[in-house]
Order: structure tokens, then C-alpha cells, then sequence
């Protein structure tokens, strides 16, 4: 699955020092919400993985993103808290894969875990693809943006929304991304001489890079979205 993951995601996006310090319980105790679909042949072809949170369903309650949702989670594991939601983190296709409805069959598969749960409610902080190319637009704005058809104009949130997904509401800081500048550097290839915001490959958002602190600051936008 990190070998699938690292393909599909920029490498910056393992900068989430706060997302860091709750991963290695999360691996450790919700293991049985990560699946792996394999070919014939066994060969993987796509994964995903969830996290178990308790949500009364109300919009102003849900958690500010994908990172506050796993503190959610291994807090409320600690507290003995039962959950009643499964968070959707993530599903990735194989790239040579991509294209045959894989990552729907993920989706539906990690839905029917909390299914199998008895769990009644699935959500998910969707990181729309598309928004990479209108860094600068509000996520606010850019979730509400749809084709003739009426569908959302990003893949991936259309990906959703055929398994009959809604959108929920905007997640502007669903994780926040912090390194040095010689990190963010390596991590987009690129070089930043001043003090500034900057476009970088696969950002949904603006870099903010302070070079007297040596830091620079990216935050995810994301959009949360129900199954059921």
C-alpha cells in the first residue's frame, strides 16, 4: 500500500508533522479498514484504507480535515469512545490500471466495511485532482464549479458523486504541510530565491515560504463529501 500511495500523492504530502504523530496507531489498530484489490493473478492493482470516528451527522461538526479526523480517531480509541463513521483517507489506482473503474470498486469496497461494521455513516476529505490547475481559486468556490451535465468539473469528486456521493462542505485546511526551504526544494524541484507564495507541481494551494525563518507553509485544501 506506501508503495501504491507514494505513486499516486506529491511527495510533499507525508509533510504533515501533526498527521505524523498519530499514523503508527493508526496503522497498529485500524489495520482491518486498509484493503488492497489484487488481479487474477494476485498483482495489486489499487488500495485504500478508512479511519473510525464517532460524528453526530451535522455539518458544523465534522472534523476540519483529513488531519483532525485521525486525531479524532486514535483520541477516541484512547477514550473508548465507540465509533459510528468511517472516514475515507485514500484510494489509489495503479497508473497502469487507471481508467477501468478501479477506483470505484474501492470506494464500494470500503464502504461495505462499514457496512460490515454497522457502521450508518461514510464520509471522505476528497482532494480534488483538477484543483492543482486553479491553485489560486477558493476551494469554497472551485467545489461548486460543474460541467453541462451538472456533474462536478473535478474527476475526482465525480468519482464520488456516481457511487451517490454528496458534497458536504469545504475542508480549506484540511492538512498543513510545513519543511525547510531546502526540503521544499527537493520535494518540488524547483527553487525559491524570495520570500513568498508560489505555485508548485500538484498543489491545490499556494506555498508560503519565509526565507529569514527558513520554512515554508503549504495548507491542503480538501472537500468533504458523504456516502451514506
Amino acid at each position: 500500500m506506501q508503495e501504491l500511495f507514494s505513486e499516486g500523492f506529491p511527495e510533499f504530502i507525508s509533510a504533515d508533522r501533526l498527521a505524523k504523530q498519530y499514523i503508527g496507531r493508526i496503522r497498529e489498530w485500524f489495520a482491518d479498514l486498509d484493503l488492497m484489490l489484487v488481479d487474477d493473478r494476485g498483482v495489486p492493482v489499487a488500495a485504500g484504507w478508512g479511519i473510525p470516528i464517532r460524528w453526530d451527522g451535522r455539518t458544523e461538526t465534522l472534523p476540519t480535515g483529513y488531519t483532525q479526523a485521525t486525531i479524532r480517531a486514535v483520541e477516541g480509541r484512547e477514550q473508548g469512545i465507540e465509533p459510528d463513521t468511517l472516514v475515507i483517507c485514500g484510494a489509489i489506482v495503479t497508473p497502469s490500471r487507471k481508467g477501468r473503474g478501479l477506483a470505484g470498486e474501492t470506494l464500494k469496497a470500503l464502504r461495505q466495511l462499514a457496512e460490515d461494521a454497522g457502521w450508518p455513516r461514510v464520509i471522505a476529505p476528497v482532494r480534488p485532482t483538477l484543483k492543482a490547475r486553479y491553485p489560486l481559486t477558493s476551494i469554497d468556490a472551485f467545489m461548486r464549479w460543474t460541467r453541462e451535465d451538472g456533474m462536478a468539473l473535478d474527476p475526482w469528486i465525480r468519482t464520488h458523486q456516481r457511487l451517490g456521493a454528496r458534497v458536504l462542505a469545504a475542508a480549506p485546511e484540511s492538512q498543513t504541510m510545513t519543511g525547510t526551504i531546502a526540503e521544499w526544494e527537493r520535494w518540488t524541484g524547483m527553487v525559491f530565491p524570495e520570500t513568498g507564495g508560489y505555485v508548485i507541481p500538484k498543489g491545490l494551494s499556494l506555498l508560503q515560504l519565509d526565507r529569514s525563518a527558513d520554512l515554508g507553509t503549504y495548507v491542503e485544501p480538501n472537500v468533504w463529501m458523504q456516502h451514506v
